[in-house]
């Protein structure tokens, strides 16, 4: 835990007692804070309040003794509309923060030489946070790895010299981290997100940009029109900004053509590493998360022979385009993060003989805008609830059938692959389902192990990863 000093003797405010909310709780009650904290489900206040944490009533609080409110990511700060107790903050003049501004706080009052990475954008967050990490360890690092990556920030080990911190940041924890001053700062890119939380696509990229503002070293990928904006902006302001591209050559930064990175300076690219035989880096959106993470492992000074002895040791993340077995040619890959069309859409573009379980609890728009990979699809297995409307989409364009459940597709999968003879592409299993799990799982996390499960029990499968889904 980092117990929050800098709050000591202070009163504070704190909604959201979740699981980030209850840490920093936590850690603002060891720093010394005169807290009070609150949230809106009785459970949460009761579990806080047995764990010796002052809970009560935010709305009796004379507000104009209150140094901060404190609120958890999840709370709304301005849309739909802010949260009752943003308002009562607001009206007395009170700052409104979150879990990673007091982590920011914590940094520089104790040790702020000591390296620190944050990583955002809209995708691709956690496999860069994951990496970098990764690589930081396997160069003999002190690593602390938290923030939205699952871990909350306060409940890592508290900062002191040598000690590295990769960060991953969502738009929501930057929004309540008006100091945040990381070492090195990663925009990897800007699409549509979260602009029922945000009002608009351009508040979203404000907040976004806000991280690589502060940075001494702003990392920023130039490949979306917003990101490319910004990281003109930041060096027309005379900050340091290293960008990279997945598919634009550059004169100055990283850049990948086709599995190769290279490293451009002064309008001279030399070849840095190719990805081709890394099974966890495949596909041009890994391209970028490895750029990323060897600018970032660069600024903090990793050499670069550690960088690319790591980067051919990365096991990636769990449910995110993760090999989980072979039988034969044919290799299973586990992507049921994939919870919407456009998170299928890397695994879909980084393969091309592909029997596809698809389907779960639809969202919005359904696969319309993957038909550009159909192509790539020899067979599609449709699951959950739907099936009927996907199968509709596919119509005449793949080959599919409704195999209902997970246990069914899998094997179906299986038996289809082994008898592939497709020619040069080797065929792969791929659970990638654009849909939320909720209809026959309660979360993404189980649906990737129950298919780990299944193929595991197919006949003479080689698996990669073990029950837990780790590397064996």
């Amino acid at each position: 835990m980092i117990p929050v000093t800098t709050f000591a003797g202070k009163r504070v405010a704190l909604f959201g007692l979740g699981g980030s909310g209850l840490a920093t709780a936590r850690a603002l009650a060891a720093g010394g804070a005169d807290l009070t904290a609150h949230d809106d489900n009785p459970e949460r206040v009761a579990a806080a309040r047995a764990e010796g944490i002052a809970t009560g009533d935010l709305r009796a609080l004379d507000w104009a003794r209150v140094e901060a409110l404190v609120l958890s990511p999840g709370v709304p700060l301005t849309h739909p509309r802010a949260h009752w107790t943003v308002d009562l903050a607001r009206a007395a003049g009170v700052p409104v923060i979150g879990d990673v501004e007091l982590f920011a706080r914590e940094r520089r009052a104790h040790a702020p030489d000591c390296p620190f990475v944050a990583i955002t954008g809209t995708n691709g967050k956690s496999t860069t946070t994951a990496l970098i990490a990764h690589i930081l360890r396997e160069a003999g690092r002190d690593v602390q790895l938290g923030g939205n990556i699952g871990t909350a920030v306060l409940s890592l080990e508290p900062p002191e010299a040598g000690r590295h911190y990769v960060v991953e940041c969502s738009s929501y924890q930057i929004d309540l981290a008006p100091t945040l001053d990381p070492s090195a700062g990663i925009l990897l890119n800007l699409s549509p997100d979260h602009l029922d939380r945000h009002g608009t696509m351009q508040h979203y990229a404000e907040i976004k940009e806000r991280l690589v503002a502060g940075s001494e070293t702003a990392i920023v990928g130039i490949d979306d029109v917003h990101s490319a904006r910004i990281a003109e902006r930041l060096a027309h302001a005379g900050n340091r900004v290293v960008r990279i591209s997945r598919r634009t050559p550059l004169e100055e930064g990283f850049f990948a053509e086709g599995t190769r990175i290279f490293d451009a300076h002064a309008a001279h690219a030399e070849a840095y590493v190719d990805l081709a035989a890394i099974p966890t880096l495949q596909g041009s959106h890994n391209a970028q998360n490895a750029a990323a993470a060897i600018a970032a492992c660069r600024v903090v000074g990793v050499d670069d022979e550690a960088i690319r002895a790591a980067l051919g040791s990365f096991t990636g993340l769990k449910h995110r385009m993760q090999p989980v077995a072979r039988l034969g040619d044919v290799t299973f890959v586990n992507d049921s993060k994939a919870t919407n069309a456009d998170a299928a859409a890397p695994a879909l573009s980084t393969y091309s003989r592909i029997y596809w379980i698809v389907g779960g609890l639809p969202k919005e728009g359904g696969i319309d805008q993957l038909s550009g990979f159909f192509e790539r699809i020899a067979k599609a297995y449709l699951i959950g609830e739907a099936a009927p409307a996907f199968a509709a989409t596919l119509g005449e364009a793949v080959p599919y059938e409704i195999a209902g459940t997970l246990r069914q597709a899998v094997a179906d999968a299986a038996r289809d692959a082994m008898e592939d003879e497709g020619g040069a592409h080797r065929p792969v299993v791929l659970l990638s389902p654009a849909c939320a799990s909720f209809d026959q799982y309660r979360n993404f996390e189980e649906r990737g192990e129950d298919f780990v499960a299944h193929v595991a029990a197919v006949a003479g499968i080689e698996m990669l990863v073990d029950g837990g889904g780790k590397e064996r």
